[in-house]
């Protein structure tokens, strides 16, 4: 007899009460129970036999189960070391499912790629715990490893400004560091029903696809330019732009700069386009 699948809340709730499991504030685990959520994220990430798969936070496995049903190899990294049993049990049925109990931040990533994917090319899925979203996608996407997607659901507050565009009041560092990297996309609402326990705020699920070919531009005058935009966001683009001395670019020499691109030097940081501040950081590279 075919059996429920895990994100069923009568198998959930039996879990709960085999394993007498308490959820803990502190990992920020709020477990995913909605099928059509599932589906989705696996769809959106469009998982297939070729694929090798990399989730960070499995929980119960209802997510992962999806993922083993379809991909090559899924690796589930784990902090918690009471889901070990877990999902043993729950995930006994597969063969294609290695767990590794560690803290996500600690993991030395290029060697993990190595061991557990022979260094091929993997697909990232994760339903990331609030608190480690943003220091997870940064290392992910800095560290250059052969990720072909990466489909993470986040906080919509994070999504939105993942996606945003110029002009928008969401549309910052965040937005522009993504968008050097990868494309974004929000490809899932999770309203906070579809999570047990219920969080606080809606998530949405967002895809990043990884640029092969970078923007040719000093990373770092780069970066710093954009830190500095943001960082004194109510400031207009002239002083916001001169705030970090380790340019040294006075206010008349950046003046040059952004009448040379034809930026208006009222403007603010969140009006220019990540290319703008790519021309501009390759005028002071010269």
């Amino acid at each position: 007899m075919k059996r429920d699948r895990l994100y069923s809340p009568k198998v959930i709730k039996q879990v709960l009460d085999k394993f007498n499991f308490t959820f803990s504030k502190g990992l920020g685990q709020n477990f995913l129970i909605d099928g059509n959520v599932v589906r989705g994220i696996s769809q959106s990430a469009n998982i297939t036999k070729e694929d090798n798969v990399l989730e960070i936070g499995p929980g119960f496995g209802t997510l992962t189960e999806e993922l083993l049903l379809k991909a090559k190899k899924v690796v589930a990294i784990e902090i918690d070391q009471r889901l070990l049993r877990v999902l043993d049990y729950t995930l006994s049925d597969f063969d294609n499912l290695e767990v590794i109990n560690q803290d996500v931040l600690k993991i030395d990533f290029d060697k993990l790629v190595e061991e557990k994917f022979g260094g091929e090319p993997f697909k990232v899925v994760a339903n990331l715990p609030y608190y480690i979203t943003t220091p997870i996608i940064t290392t992910l996407i800095e560290k250059r490893l052969p990720v072909k997607s990466m489909t993470f659901m986040v906080q919509k507050e994070v999504a939105d400004r993942m996606v945003a565009d110029p002009g928008n009041k969401q549309y910052g560092s965040l937005t522009l560091f993504i968008n050097f990297y990868a494309t974004a996309k929000a490809v899932v609402k999770a309203p906070k029903s579809v999570f047990i326990p219920q969080p606080k705020v809606d998530s949405v699920v967002v895809q990043l696809d990884l640029k092969d070919d970078l923007p040719k531009v000093n990373q770092e005058i780069l970066f710093k330019l954009i830190h500095g935009g943001f960082q004194q966001r109510r400031k207009n683009i002239l002083n916001s732009l001169t705030s970090d001395k380790s340019l040294y670019l006075s206010k008349d020499e950046m003046g040059l700069i952004l009448d040379n691109l034809g930026i208006n030097k009222n403007s603010r940081a969140e009006n220019l386009s990540l290319q703008d501040y790519i021309n501009i950081a390759n005028i002071i590279d010269v």
